[in-house]
C-alpha cells in the first residue's frame, strides 16, 4: 500500500530533508516514526529535499508499507514519536502510479524577508533580516526577469547535483506585508540554492548596488561569482506541491502568519 503524507516543519535545528549519517534530518526523524507505527522499516520519498535552516508548510512524501493502520495512526501517532517542529498534517491512500517527487508539476517557495533596522527576536531563525531600506518597484522590476524556462547557472550552488541548471519558472513576485517583503517562486523544480541566490540578487537591486535589469543580465551571464552572496536560510518555506487534480490530494491549513500563499 502507498501512503501519501503531508509535512510541516521548522527547519532550526535540523540538517534539512535527506537522510544523513547523523540521523538529524526530516527525513531521517519521518522513516523512524513511521517505523515504530507500521512495525516495519519505512522508507519516505519526499517531493522536495530542503537545505538545513530551511522550513516547509506544504511538503509532501510517500512511503509503502504492507501495514493496514487508520488514518489517524498515520497522523496522530506518528507525531507522537516525532520532535516538536516536525507535525505529519494528512495521510492519504494511494496508487502506485503516484510518486511524490516525480508526479508534482510544481514545487513553490516563499522567502520572508524582515526589512527593520532593529533584527528580530520571537521570529528569529523563521524569517530573514535586512537593515537597510530597500525598495520594492525596483525588486519587483527585477523579479520580473526571473519567469521562464531558462539556464540558472549564475543561482546555482557548487555542491548541486542537478544533470541540467535549466528550469523553467513559472511564478516570481516580491510583494510587502506590513514590515515583511515576500518573495514567492513557482517552477517544475529548483537548483540547490537556487531561491536564496535570486532572493539575494534582488535585495542587491532592491538597496541601490545594481539596476533591475542585472537579473537578466546575470541569467545571460551563467556564471555564478557574478552573482549576490547567498541569503541565510531562516526565511525560505517550501509553501507548496501541485499536483494534477486527480490525485485529490488534501489540502494544509494556512500556518505562515505573512499574507496569503499566492
Amino acid at each position: 500500500m502507498r501512503i501519501a503524507i503531508g509535512i510541516t516543519y521548522q527547519g532550526m535545528g535540523l540538517n534539512g530533508w535527506q537522510s544523513q549519517p547523523c540521523g538529524n534530518t526530516v527525513q531521517d526523524h519521518l522513516e523512524r516514526a513511521f517505523s515504530e507505527i507500521a512495525g516495519e522499516r519505512i522508507t519516505v520519498i519526499g517531493a522536495g529535499r530542503t537545505d538545513a535552516g530551511v522550513h516547509a508548510v506544504g511538503q509532501v512524501a510517500h512511503f509503502d508499507t504492507a501495514a493496514v493502520r487508520p488514518e489517524s495512526a498515520w497522523v496522530r501517532g506518528v507525531n507522537s514519536f516525532l520532535p516538536s517542529g516536525i507535525s505529519v498534517q494528512w495521510a492519504s491512500p494511494m496508487t502506485e502510479e503516484f510518486h511524490a517527487r516525480y508526479s508534482a508539476i510544481t514545487r513553490s517557495y516563499r522567502y520572508v524577508l524582515y526589512n527593520h533596522p532593529v533584527r528580530p527576536a520571537v521570529l528569529a531563525d523563521l524569517v530573514g533580516w535586512f537593515p537597510l531600506p530597500l525598495n520594492l518597484e525596483t525588486m519587483q522590476r527585477a523579479a520580473e526577469c526571473v519567469p521562464g524556462e531558462r539556464d540558472f547557472s549564475s543561482f546555482r550552488s557548487a555542491e548541486c547535483q542537478a544533470k541540467s541548471p535549466v528550469r523553467v519558472v513559472k511564478r516570481a513576485q516580491v510583494r510587502a506585508c506590513g514590515p515583511y517583503l515576500l518573495f514567492d517562486f513557482a517552477a517544475n523544480s529548483f537548483l540547490h540554492h537556487m531561491v536564496r541566490n535570486i532572493v539575494g540578487c534582488i535585495v542587491y537591486v532592491g538597496k541601490g548596488e545594481q539596476p533591475p535589469e542585472w537579473l537578466a543580465e546575470l541569467i545571460k551571464a551563467r556564471d555564478r561569482r557574478l552573482a549576490a552572496p547567498t541569503i541565510a536560510a531562516a526565511g525560505l518555506y517550501l509553501s507548496q506541491v501541485c499536483y494534477a487534480a486527480h490525485w485529490d490530494l488534501p489540502g494544509f491549513p494556512r500556518v505562515l502568519p505573512f499574507g496569503e500563499l499566492q
